[in-house]
């Protein structure tokens, strides 16, 4: 039994003895008056003040208790709600992502006219979920320090390279050049990202790369922390 439920208790079995109390007043009356004697003792009218006055503490203690009551509940869903936000805060932090340009098979991508996306479409860790393989771009889900690294592998090309892209802002170049074989560029970043950025890795305009079931052509990136 709680406490407001013991005091509630109390209360009643004052008020259902006061009426027996008026009760036996009344019945002593009506037998001391034919005797010329005063009616209802003084020690009676006693009982009754000092019930009325512990039925007023009684009313004022469940005041207070149910005030106190409801400043503990409000306490306790207030927590509850602090609780859930840090989880989630936790679940947010954990960010981390790491993929491959090609989920089978072997080829090659590009040349294109202009800065084409890469779609990186081997994911073998995609924690937090930010990163989209349908279409190449990394959603920043939390303000932070993010770390990306790129590689992009050439074949029987000159050149190649891929352009690591914040929105639409070109934030570093990863460049090699050579005559024959396999050229291989890579590089990497960190960044202030907003909530909502996006990155990405775009191939260099007239750029060709390639990727087999070795995963040469890579792209990842994890939340360093956040601010």
């Amino acid at each position: 039994m709680t406490v407001i439920q013991q005091v509630s208790v109390d209360r009643m079995k004052i008020i259902m003895f006061l009426p027996l109390l008026l009760l036996v007043c009344s019945f002593s009356a009506d037998e001391t008056e034919t005797a010329g004697q005063q009616p209802c003792p003084q020690d009676i009218h006693a009982v009754l003040r000092e019930l009325t006055a512990s039925l007023a503490v009684q009313n004022e203690r469940i005041t207070v208790l149910q005030r106190e009551n409801q400043e503990l509940a409000t306490k306790v869903e207030s927590q509850k709600t602090e609780i859930d936000q840090l989880k989630q805060q936790l679940q947010v932090k954990q960010v981390a992502f790491s993929a491959s340009l090609l989920d089978q098979g072997e080829g090659d991508t590009g040349p294109f006219d202009d800065h084409t996306t890469l779609i990186f479409k081997h994911v073998i860790t995609n924690i937090g979920n930010a990163y989209n393989k349908n279409t190449g771009i990394f959603t920043a889900p939390v303000r932070g320090a993010y770390h990306f690294d790129w590689k992009v592998l050439g074949r029987d090309s000159t050149h190649t390279g891929a352009y690591l892209f914040r929105n639409e802002e070109k934030i570093f170049f990863a460049y090699e050049t050579q005559s024959t074989g396999w050229p291989s560029a890579s590089n990497g970043a960190s960044v202030l990202l907003e909530v909502g950025d996006q990155v990405s890795v775009r191939l260099w305009a007239g750029s060709r790369i390639y990727d087999n079931t070795e995963h040469h052509t890579t792209f990842s990136g994890h939340l360093i922390f956040t601010m």
